[in-house]
């Protein structure tokens, strides 16, 4: 997308992503199960929108529209119709435009899509939501559910666990056709662990992984797909968490910033967003990921600029394997090489092109429609040096999100840089 008008991202808020694991999370096991109970939808939207007007010190009366990313709420928390949920959080937007959007995991990358179209059309102060509960059913009841993001009427009989399944589809491939191991795999979620550990708000910020457990499948990290041809390729450390959370940020313009009584100096400018969509009937490729590659392809180019110039990125870590794919289709690896990238830790925190420093989906965590605007919100922390223990120890100037829904059939991606 070519912008006619400069765009900024103001800051924003992230909640705790919590679930199965996570010491605040409620559930049978937890001391307080029963007396307590985990936020709500309807709370967790709360708490994004007010939390990103706070943290920006955005009046609501002054946003010109809003959106929000929410794939299943109707099937988790038996609501929708979220955009006068948002309005519902703070009085200062009533009667103001606001809508939700889906595109299954990249809901929340859409939203801010919609954001930036906005601004490009005249407006100013734009707010950007997203949210998800998934906690609320059982784990194979949330797997049918989720099953939607996949062409369901094909896919759904693939096993109980559709979405694993299909990664695993991609796992046998890379690992028959590529020199990448079960090892690499592992390393990816190694990292993302060892990332979250450092992250107040990440769902796994209290559980570790260690390689020996990561590389191969065992009690404590066992295969569980029913699908017998499947069920080797896919591990339970290989996933990113069934988590409950929301994000929420402010993106303007720069009348937006005079308005706030900002500068672009206070904020990260958003400088290219692409968004494509693939065809949800055709599986592609197993060793490729072509409506992401086709989608940083439209980024660099409206940016000006190639993978090499990156210094972090937050990519749809949905799967380890997702990782290293997402790799060769950023440019940053060759194909069927992205796992040198692992091997050679260059996409640790120390590395030279972090990927996914606060955990990403596999450590931080996975509230399907808060992820993609949590990404650009973890970019914008790093550029600002605001991510506390896991900040990097170089700030940034460039970086790029990337927000996949399905099996790489909605993609948006973004690059940002400073000003």
């Amino acid at each position: 997308m070519a912008f006619n008008r400069r765009v900024f991202v103001l800051g924003g808020h992230i909640t705790p992503f919590i679930g199965k694991k996570h010491p605040d999370f409620i559930w049978k096991r937890h001391p307080d199960f029963g007396k307590r109970e985990n936020p709500t939808l309807e709370e967790t939207i709360s708490a994004a929108v007010n939390g990103a007007l706070d943290a920006t010190g955005t009046p609501a009366e002054l946003v010109d529209k809003a959106w929000i990313g929410n794939f299943v709420g109707e099937l988790f928390s038996n609501q929708g119709h979220l955009g006068a949920a948002v309005v519902g959080s703070n009085p200062g937007l009533m009667y103001k435009p606001v809508m939700r959007v889906e595109g299954a995991c990249a809901s929340g990358g859409l939203a801010l899509a919609c954001a930036v179209d906005a601004i490009q059309a005249g407006n100013d102060i734009t707010l950007v939501v997203g949210a998800e509960i998934q906690t609320t059913a059982s784990a194979r009841t949330g797997g049918d559910y989720l099953a939607r993001a996949s062409h369901y009427a094909r896919q759904r009989e693939l096993d109980d666990f559709t979405f694993p399944a299909l990664f695993a589809w991609r796992n046998k491939h890379i690992l028959a056709e590529t020199d990448t191991t079960e090892e690499d795999i592992g390393r990816v979620s190694v990292k993302a662990y060892a990332n979250a550990n450092k992250n107040d708000k990440a769902h796994m910020k209290a559980v570790s992984l260690d390689l020996a457990t990561a590389r191969e499948a065992g009690p404590n990290n066992p295969n569980f797909l029913a699908n017998e041809e499947l069920a080797p390729f896919m591990k339970m450390s290989d996933c990113s968490q069934v988590s409950d959370g929301g994000a929420g940020l402010i993106l303007v313009s720069e009348e937006g910033l005079r308005k706030l009584g900002k500068a672009p100096a206070d904020a990260t400018e958003l400088v290219s967003l692409a968004q494509v969509t693939g065809n949800l009937y055709d599986d592609g490729n197993p060793l490729r990921m072509d409506a992401t590659a086709n989608a940083l392809c439209k980024a660099y180019a409206g940016a000006g600029i190639t993978s090499k110039d990156l210094q972090v990125a937050e990519v749809h870590d949905c799967f380890a394997v997702t990782e290293l794919l997402m790799y060769e289709a950023m440019g940053l690896a060759e194909p069927g090489k992205g796992f040198q990238l692992v091997r050679e830790g260059r996409t640790e925190l120390t590395g030279d092109i972090p990927v996914n420093t606060g955990g990403g989906l596999i450590g931080f965590g996975h509230p399907v429609g808060a992820t993609g605007v949590k990404q650009v919100l973890e970019v914008h922390r790093q550029m600002r040096g605001e991510c506390g223990a896991y900040q990097l120890a170089k700030k940034p100037t460039l970086g790029a999100t990337v927000n996949m829904g399905g099996n790489d059939k909605t993609v948006v991606a973004t690059i940002l840089r400073t000003t």
